[in-house]
């Protein structure tokens, strides 16, 4: 005959434990159904329309090729975590990112601005081509461009901007003198900057784009302020002298060649209104000489009657005195009154002179 053998320890004490889960699981088992169900779900995802969204599985970056590894908006169905991390990156936004490591720290309100010394430990600068010293503030406009390269920066896509439109802002303010710096050559230096902050982020794989850079103030130190200022004073003021010459000499010169211009051509004409009265009086004097040389009675009298009638035309009036007996003013002088004699009185020379 067998004995029984006795249950172990274990078993003794797990049996209350197990009639307990039995319990559980007859009262909740569809509880642990649905946890199981929203667990497998919950890697789906709503990608907005200003958004891309790209799956990270296991760490790596899901997809083939570019095309595979960004999705659009819409749903996302992906493995829940910790399989699948699924990262939406803002690729239509354009955010603001404030660098101030160039920036100075501003003075407190009971100091003296134009007392202190810079801190290079505590404030920010940089130094122009000619030895100077600057402080900017600026603020970059920036968005996401590739969505893969941005999901494995994060929130140090930030750190990674910021380091890099400080180098190219530093290195660029290096190349030009403070005076260009703060007059006429802010905007090369703001587009030579751009551009080259934005190599740097491509280099470093970022994943981000610059659309704009903003500087928000850019001034010597404090304590230099005044000097700056007369220095860009006097710049200006000789710039708005040259302008108003430059505008001057743009009104005062076209006129003065309107004036030549007139001039030349009342010359030309005059020139020409005289050289066709010379040609006519020459044409004239010959066509008389020829006449004159074919008939020369008939032209020397009609020549006489027209320097008579000319004469006569241009003389104030006219008084004819008739001749004495006989036809003949013998012993008369006409003289012009007021010189001698009046008309028609007797001469004191010889009776038998000829009329005058």
């Amino acid at each position: 005959m067998r004995t029984r053998e006795r249950p172990s320890e274990i078993r003794r004490l797990a049996a209350p434990l197990a009639r307990g889960l039995d319990a559980a699981w007859q009262r909740m088992h569809w509880w642990v159904a649905a946890m199981i169900v929203l667990y497998a779900v919950s890697g789906t995802t709503i990608v907005k329309q200003d958004e891309v969204a790209v799956v990270l599985r296991w760490g790596k970056l899901a997809g083939a090729t570019p095309a595979l590894q960004e999705h659009g908006p819409g749903l996302l169905f992906s493995f829940p975590r910790p399989i699948d991390r699924v990262v939406r990156v803002p690729v239509k936004h354009v955010s603001e990112l404030i660098v101030g490591t160039l920036s100075a720290a501003l003075p407190d309100e009971d100091a003296d601005p134009y007392s202190g010394s810079l801190d290079p430990v505590n404030q920010g600068y940089a130094v122009t081509g000619d030895q100077n010293i600057v402080h900017a503030d600026i603020v970059a406009r920036y968005r996401v461009r590739d969505a893969a390269e941005w999901a494995f920066y994060g929130p140090v896509a930030n750190d990674v901007l910021r380091v890099e439109v400080t180098a190219a802002l530093v290195r660029s303010l290096g190349e030009m003198g403070v005076d260009r710096v703060l007059a006429e050559g802010r905007k090369d230096l703001i587009a030579i900057a751009t551009k080259r902050a934005q190599e740097g982020l491509d280099a470093c794989r970022s994943g981000l784009e610059l659309s704009s850079l903003e500087l928000t103030r850019l001034a010597p130190p404090v304590a230099l302020a005044p000097d700056f200022d007369a220095v860009q004073s006097a710049f200006i003021g000789a710039e708005t002298r040259r302008k108003d010459a430059q505008a001057y000499a743009a009104t005062i010169i076209p006129q003065a060649q309107a004036e030549t211009e007139a001039a030349t051509q009342g010359v030309r004409g005059a020139a020409e209104r005289d050289l066709a009265i010379a040609r006519g009086d020459a044409a004239t004097f010959l066509a008389l000489n020829r006449e004159y040389r074919a008939n020369p009675m008939v032209v020397g009298e009609r020549l006489y009657r027209d320097a008579v009638e000319r004469a006569l035309g241009r003389a104030g009036s006219i008084r004819w005195v008739p001749p004495p007996a006989g036809g003949r003013y013998n012993g008369f002088r006409i003289t012009v009154p007021g010189f001698g004699q009046a008309v028609g009185t007797p001469a004191a020379e010889d009776e038998d002179a000829p009329p005058r």
